[in-house]
Order: structure tokens, then C-alpha cells, then sequence
């Protein structure tokens, strides 16, 4: 199979999802179509995994890029964990919302899944404590 052949069946059968304004917080993840349950709605032929980094690592880095950060990334008292993929690239995850009644869940690799069906146009979430096993106050 050719890439343009490979690239084809990913566009039709495993792009789920679109950015968009969220009533939660700012922007969110939203199905532009059916999600059935048991689905990895974020799948990518580009494995993209977390990188941990410590808050004296991240200090070094300039003002700007430390803000967005803070404002994208996955951070605690240990650090940050950034994309795999950088920052210029774009991963939908980073957009996923918390929720204390989500329907997806991050499995330990990295991967979503979907938890139940989610409609056309639905935001999908996540629960971050469950996620991270933390305890997140908004």
C-alpha cells in the first residue's frame, strides 16, 4: 500500500474529531461524527508519547514557550510531560477537557478509548484524576 493509499484510509475510516470552543474551558475535542464505544478516537499513524521533564528543566526554557506549556501540557509537582511530537505539531489530546463523567479514558500507553457511544458534535472529555491519578481543583 502507498502512502497516498495509506493516508486515504486514515482520512476515511479513523478521523473522528475537530477542535472547537468549548463550554467547559476555552477549546475542546468535538466528533464530527458517531463515535461507537470501544474506539480509539484520536488514533494516529504517529505514535506520540509523553517525554518527562522537571520543573528545573522547563525553567530554562524561554518565557513564552514555558507559558504555553503550563497552558497545554501535563504538569504536577514533578514536572511536565510533553508530546513526543514538539509543540509545533498538533496532538487533539491536549484539548480533551476534564470531566468528572467523561467518555473517553487515556490507557496506560497512551491511547484513548471511547466509553460509551458520543453523538455527532458531542465534546469529548476526560477524567484527569483518573488519567493521571491526581487530584485536579478547577
Amino acid at each position: 500500500m502507498s502512502d497516498k493509499e495509506r493516508l486515504l484510509e486514515h482520512l476515511a475510516s479513523e478521523i473522528f474529531c475537530r477542535l472547537g470552543v468549548s463550554p467547559i474551558h476555552g477549546i475542546g475535542v468535538f466528533a464530527l461524527r458517531a463515535i461507537g464505544k470501544g474506539i480509539d478516537p484520536l488514533r494516529s499513524p504517529v505514535r506520540n508519547r509523553g517525554v518527562a521533564f522537571t520543573h528545573e528543566e522547563i525553567k530554562k526554557l524561554p518565557a513564552g514557550v514555558r507559558q504555553q506549556l503550563k497552558i497545554f501540557c501535563y504538569y504536577d509537582e514533578d514536572g511536565y510531560v510533553i508530546p513526543s511530537i514538539g509543540m509545533n505539531t498538533m496532538d487533539l489530546a491536549i484539548y480533551l477537557n476534564h470531566s468528572k463523567t467523561p467518555n473517553v479514558r487515556m490507557k496506560k500507553n497512551g491511547s484513548f478509548v471511547s466509553l460509551r457511544s458520543i453523538r455527532k458534535g458531542e465534546e469529548l472529555t476526560m477524567d484527569y484524576d483518573d488519567s493521571f491519578g491526581d487530584t485536579h481543583i478547577f
